[in-house]
């Protein structure tokens, strides 16, 4: 698994991290019971502190995507069908609000809007 990192945005590495795995695991290339690198291993890897590691971990484990088992290391969570679907209503939420900046910013009514969308859908098909 890559993950890269960068020491020059706002979010901090545990961030980078979580968010990096995160995603991995809903976009389904971290399939359930996937082995995760040990917290040393990642943070040897990618020349950071274990505790910065460890962070990203917690916070994984706490949020349902990964669970860690003693003396066995960490693995992608089962399969939690409602988290998944919550994780990406989020994702989406957070395109609706960039598009209804964007669409405020093109003074486009409601109507216009739908019609932007009804257009690309018939480009999909």
């Amino acid at each position: 698994m890559d993950i890269i990192l960068s020491n020059t945005g706002d979010k901090p590495i545990y961030e980078q991290i979580y968010e990096q795995i995160r995603g991995a695991v809903l976009r389904g290339e971290l399939q359930e019971g996937d082995a995760l690198p040990s917290i040393r291993a990642l943070a040897r890897d990618l020349r950071i502190s274990v505790i910065t590691t460890k962070r990203a971990f917690d916070d994984l484990e706490r949020d349902g995507f990964i669970c860690s088992v003693q003396g066995k290391g960490s693995f992608v969570a089962p399969f939690n069908a409602e988290l998944k679907r919550e994780e990406r209503l989020k994702e989406l939420e957070k395109c609706l609000l960039k598009a209804a900046a964007i669409a405020g910013e093109l003074s486009l009514s409601d109507e216009e809007v739908m019609r932007c969308y009804v257009l690309l859908k018939e480009k999909e098909v």
